[in-house]
């Protein structure tokens, strides 16, 4: 007699089930804060009045602090019929449950901000301090650093943005440098008939070196770009369209090249610094006259002559050669600048309504998580934890 066959499921499980199915995103209705920038000789904002207009239709709030966009030539007035409230009290403006800011807020401005707020703004980690992270973690506040969002392909999108800016700017105001106005020695930055064409040396093929290139040749200059990345080199003349001379970084080449030169751009990049592959004599036997932009300043400088200058004093010279070492050139053409930070931060705000909040949005954009370095006061970037030895936590273990 045979054995009756058993089933593995029981009667239960065999009948049908309910569907787990996941719950709607309502779209959420954004508080967004300006506040205007207090950091030193900074005159960009995160948004133009243009973005907070599209952004006001589809219902967001926004309050902006008198003064925010008058860096960047945007009145209060402009912003008031985009449809935001001006605010004179800097507290109502922190208070906001989403902040946006470029550079990061100091201490006390931190102090102004609400528990479980989000903060958007640059990080700039060289210039922080321990008190700064442990401010944030103590309002358990949840942070995007925008010099560290990622887009798809990997690329650090506000960073390059305002890298083409500072090297498009870096030839403008060397040709500025070299008028006799500016006790320059009287060349113009170009290539005029009969007139042999000036020279200019670029140090880095980043970002910051192709839009330097971009610019000098433009206008007509001979140019030599320098790099120890024969990828990076290939990559420019490629963007270029054109065979300019390039050249691995050494120091007899160098040399020759900067004897000869009118310009010379610095744009390397180190990884916690900039490498200084110019020295001082080097520099000693440029021509007298000739001009030194070092945009890397802001890590250090290439140069070994550089050093920080300011918007308002931004040259000095040295063994005969002008240097103009301000450290955070888009800000002087904060308006440009400040177009393109609106135009990166707008579709990300979008996105974090459309997904019916922050937490939402970055489960599902990977490149928020890789901007985000607090999470409700718990420290996500082993960057900033091992430089700072405070502990932290993987941001996808958060997110379980």
């Amino acid at each position: 007699m045979s054995k009756k066959a058993t089933s593995p499921f029981s009667k239960q499980e065999l009948l049908p089930q309910e569907e787990t199915l996941e719950v709607y995103k309502q779209k959420g209705e954004l508080v967004i804060g300006i506040p205007k920038e207090t950091h030193y000789q900074e005159k960009r904002v995160c948004l133009t009045p243009d973005a907070v207009g599209a952004l006001t239709v589809q219902g967001h709030k926004f309050i902006i602090e008198t003064g925010a966009g008058e860096g960047a030539n945007y009145s209060d007035n402009e912003y008031s019929e985009a449809g935001a409230k001006i605010s004179y009290d800097t507290k109502e403006v922190f208070g906001c449950n989403i902040i946006l800011k470029v550079e990061p807020p100091s201490l006390d401005e931190i102090e102004l901000i609400n528990p479980q707020s989000i903060l958007f703004s640059a990080l700039q980690l060289k210039t922080q301090t321990k008190k700064y992270f442990e401010a944030l973690a103590s309002k358990r506040i949840t942070a995007v650093a925008f010099d560290y969002i990622k887009d798809e392909q990997g690329v650090y999108t506000i960073v390059k943005s305002l890298s083409e800016i500072a090297g498009t700017a870096s030839i403008l105001i060397a040709s500025e440098i070299m008028s006799n106005d500016n006790e320059g020695n009287g060349l113009l930055l170009g290539n005029i008939s009969g007139v042999p064409p000036t020279e200019v040396v670029i140090l880095g093929a980043g970002t910051v070196g192709e839009f330097a290139a971009r610019s000098a040749i433009g206008l007509g200059a001979n140019v030599k770009v320098f790099d120890n990345s024969i990828t990076k080199l290939r990559c420019l003349q490629q963007n270029l369209g054109r065979a300019i001379y390039t050249s691995t970084i050494q120091t007899k080449t160098l040399q020759k090249a900067l004897m000869r030169c009118d310009v010379a751009i610095g744009a390397l990049r180190g990884k916690s610094r900039s490498p200084v592959i110019v020295t001082e004599e080097m520099v000693e036997q440029m021509k007298d006259g000739s001009v030194i932009v070092d945009v890397s300043i802001d890590r250090g400088g290439c140069f070994d002559t550089s050093e920080i200058t300011s918007h308002k004093k931004p040259t000095f010279t040295k063994h005969g050669v002008i240097h103009y070492c301000v450290p955070n050139i888009p800000s002087r053409f904060a308006r440009t600048a400040s177009v393109s930070i609106s135009n990166i931060f707008s579709p990300y705000l979008l996105s974090i309504a459309e997904e019916g909040g922050f937490e939402n949005a970055a489960r599902l954009d990977r490149s928020l998580q890789k901007g985000m370095y607090f999470y409700h006061g718990i420290l996500t970037n082993r960057t900033v934890a091992d430089w700072f030895n405070i502990p932290f936590r993987d941001i996808n273990l958060l997110f379980l």
